[in-house]
């Protein structure tokens, strides 16, 4: 252990690998709202955030386990998909407080091309929440709606039935079929942006009065 007349015990969430503080005051410079995304071993979560003296205050917030209650999702709450439908979720919710404009915060989370806080990352943007990003680390369309998961359950369910049927037990167990998955993702969405297109309309009326 480090020791000397110099030496600073680091904060105590950077010591449990919470919070990078270096990261976190150069977004707090920028004096714009934070889309903050973590995931678990079960969950994906997307809040936006704002700085403020006295603390963060959080302005909106999605959770994968929403999509289940409140839309009907029976695919996994920790997957590509569901953190899209996530970041969509929060994006729209976004929108509907007054925002339109954030930094993308993922923590401590690996800035892995393609990953979960990516696709949460692009859903927020998809509903018309403007986040700074390069295109090339969003995860491809076919992986977001879940069409690998869709083409890997139907090889299984013909070659090896028994595998089938235990490597997807908690899709089968809320009724759906994973080879079904892409429409079932798509469904899901729809039925995310039915209930905010108030907001959708809104936004896309008010670009196209800045075009004109």
């Amino acid at each position: 252990m480090a020791h000397g007349p110099r030496y600073k015990v680091p904060k105590r969430r950077r010591r449990e690998g919470k919070t990078n503080y270096y990261k976190r005051y150069v977004m707090i410079l920028s004096g714009k709202p934070r889309l903050v995304v973590r995931k678990t071993n079960k969950y994906i979560w997307v809040q936006l955030i704002v700085a403020k003296p006295q603390g963060d205050v959080t302005v909106v917030a999605a959770h994968s386990r929403e999509l289940a209650k409140r839309y009907g999702w029976m695919g996994g709450t920790k997957n590509t998909s569901a953190a899209y439908l996530t970041g969509l979720l929060a994006g729209l919710r976004a929108l509907k407080a007054g925002y339109n404009y954030a930094v993308l915060d993922i923590g401590l989370h690996r800035p892995v091309k393609g990953s979960r806080v990516f696709a949460a990352m692009k859903g927020a943007v998809d509903a018309g929440l403007e986040v700074p990003h390069s295109e090339e680390i969003l995860p491809e369309e076919y992986r977001i709606r879940g069409e690998h998961v869709a083409k890997y359950a139907a090889m299984l369910k013909e070659q090896n039935p028994e595998l089938y049927e235990r490597r997807f037990s908690l899709y089968l167990k809320r009724g759906l079929e994973p080879e079904k998955l892409p429409e079932h993702f798509e469904e899901v969405k729809n039925k995310i942006l039915e209930e905010y297109r108030d907001v959708i309309e809104k936004v896309k009326t008010g670009t196209e009065a800045d075009e004109q």
